[in-house]
């Protein structure tokens, strides 16, 4: 749901997944910008790739408007049409976030790997 996931960003977001990528050799760029991270996103994953997220160990500090989240991060990806090319990646996530009346809003996100097994080629195109 394409508006949905824009939702939760803000329009300056940053998105930062080159820790993670680097520890398989990849190099995707920063995502700056909200209709930049929703686009690339949905560009690699729809239609393409099946995931599934598990989210542990929530920590939040707030600080008046600005909030940051710290989280580890169990994401599975399968390619659609072949189940058995799949990245399963724990990740460290580290997100800054401001408030935006009753809810939250992701700043800054930042990506990083601890572990991974399978084919990266289930997140990013060969």
């Amino acid at each position: 749901d394409r508006a949905l996931f824009a939702s939760a960003f803000t329009a300056d977001a940053e998105l930062d997944f080159r820790p993670a990528a680097a520890k398989w050799g990849a190099r995707p760029p920063l995502m700056a910008a909200r209709d930049t991270i929703v686009t690339t996103i949905l560009g690699l994953f729809t239609g393409r790739v099946d995931t599934t997220h598990q989210v542990t160990n929530l920590r939040v500090a707030v600080e008046d408007d600005t909030a940051r989240l710290t989280a580890l991060v169990e994401a599975q990806h399968l390619l659609t049409a072949d189940h058995g090319v799949f990245a399963l990646l724990k990740n460290p996530y580290d997100v800054e976030l401001v408030r935006d009346g009753a809810r939250w809003l992701i700043h800054r996100m930042r990506i990083d790997n601890t572990w991974f097994t399978g084919d990266p080629v289930a997140i990013f195109t060969a």
